[in-house]
């Protein structure tokens, strides 16, 4: 690719404009959205005036995020609403996710052409299967960007090595998965979920977007490079472009001290340290109503305190839960996870969630639902030993039973238990880490610096 074609401006032009115009594009779901915006958001922080950022989402989503806060240097564009709602997404996922790869292309492309000044550079969600060649295409240098863990996009970049050996015994798929570098062989237990569990469309759409990324000038991951250096480190090698950790891609820019007035800081104020479970299962994916029955009397029973963030059930679930927990449609989850009077985090482990856990020094009881979840659990329980798993056996519809939950939580809160305390402290040294990166001289903080001059000086590769 040229570094730039004739028509857009050089960043570093000064007779012309000294602005460069970057359109940031995620996929349309909540668990992508918000990080694309928190990469925005970074760079409009680490670049003060010199890139203006177009972040372009459907209407549907504009009318979601238009009121939140940003930098003035990010401005919103929208393409119409396409695709199914964001409300009935989870009722017919392959639906929705067809329509993305098809049917927002061409309104997209639209908006390029009207957009001013010249686009100097696109920030693109992998799962816009179409993104990569249309800025070929249209000779508009791209940076791809990964919103889930560096683990997980090795494993489906290199799937074909799995696929084509899918009904090989564990222990040989094992060896396969130890000649690719970067993806351990604890790794392989979770292949049945992607072999079998999900859609084998939404798998193959999926490896198409993945495909499609060596077309890409850039890659871009959330992830933290510490977290995950292995398989960072794979990547590098893999590509002959810059791979970047950039995150976490998490809201910390806006944690600064603030006395809220909202009932649940207020309830959390009132607790005391350390002896809260906060409990999220995700914005899109749920459990059954059976599941969902047998976590509220194990958490009854338990006497735990907790605040758990159930969305639909919320009002329902509060009728029937005692004194001892509040439930909530939504919260600030960062916010939650730092305050002190939180000990512990029941999560479905969807990266956001994890990187959210790993900030705040937090440790986790993993309950992953579906595709990258079981993988990021792996790490949560086995790599970094920052949780425990809620056990269940994959791709059968076995309960977690009340008494189970009951055991675990009382253990898990537990101030004195040996195996607890010594969880929670390896949870603040990854804490440690994990803010480290971000400091002046760490990691990610360096990797955006020098993407940033790559962009200001115009360089694509």
């Amino acid at each position: 690719m040229q570094k730039q074609n004739q028509s857009l401006v050089s960043c570093n032009d000064k007779e012309s404009t000294p602005i460069c115009h970057v359109v940031a594009m995620p996929y349309p779901g909540r668990g992508h959205v918000n990080p694309m915006m928190n990469l925005c958001k970074l760079l409009a922080a680490s670049t003060k005036s010199d890139i203006r950022i177009t972040f372009t989402v459907t209407e549907e989503w504009l009318g979601l995020l238009s009121s939140d806060p940003k930098p003035e240097t990010i401005r919103f564009a929208s393409i119409p609403n396409v695709i199914p709602s964001e409300r009935i997404r989870a009722s017919d996922f392959l639906g929705f996710y067809e329509a993305v790869m098809t049917k927002m292309e061409a309104p997209f492309e639209q908006l390029l052409d009207r957009l001013q000044p010249s686009v100097t550079l696109i920030i693109a969600d992998i799962e816009l299967r179409w993104m990569i060649d249309l800025a070929n295409r249209r000779n508009i240098p791209v940076a791809a960007v990964w919103t889930s863990s560096a683990t997980y996009f090795s494993i489906l970049y290199h799937f074909h090595l799995f696929a084509k050996n899918q009904n090989l015994p564990i222990d040989v798929l094992a060896k396969i998965a130890d000649q690719i570098p970067g993806i351990s062989s604890s790794n392989v237990s979770i292949l049945p979920t992607i072999f079998h569990r999900n859609n084998l469309r939404v798998t193959q759409l999926s490896l198409e977007c993945v495909s499609k990324v060596p077309k890409a000038q850039y890659l871009l991951f959330t992830s933290v490079y510490e977290l995950e250096p292995q398989e960072m480190e794979t990547l590098k090698a893999t590509f002959q472009f810059p791979v970047y950790s950039i995150g976490p891609a998490i809201p910390y820019l806006e944690l600064q001290p603030n006395y809220s007035t909202l009932d649940y800081q207020k309830w959390l104020d009132s607790k005391p340290e350390a002896s809260v479970l906060y409990i999220s299962l995700g914005s899109f994916l749920s459990v059954s109503k059976a599941q969902m029955d047998e976590m509220v009397s194990g958490l009854q029973d338990s006497g735990v305190r907790y605040l758990w963030v159930a969305r639909g059930e919320a009002s329902q679930l509060n009728e029937i839960c005692s004194d001892k927990g509040l439930v909530l449609p939504w919260c600030d989850q960062l916010k939650v996870l730092c305050h002190s009077s939180v000990r512990a985090f029941w999560t479905h482990c969807g990266w956001n969630s994890t990187l959210e856990a790993v900030f705040a020094g937090v440790p986790m009881l993993a309950f992953p639902l579906e595709w990258d979840q079981y993988s990021n659990c792996k790490k949560i329980v086995e790599e970094w030993k920052v949780g425990w798993n809620v056990q269940r056996k994959i791709g059968e519809n076995n309960l977690v039973t009340r008494e189970e939950i009951t055991e675990l939580v009382k253990k898990f809160m537990d101030l004195e238990n040996n195996a607890s305390k010594e969880m929670r402290m390896r949870a603040r040294e990854l804490r440690d880490v994990c803010r480290q990166a971000i400091t002046a001289s760490g990691s990610s903080a360096k990797n955006l610096d020098v993407f940033v001059r790559n962009i200001l000086e115009g360089n694509c590769y």
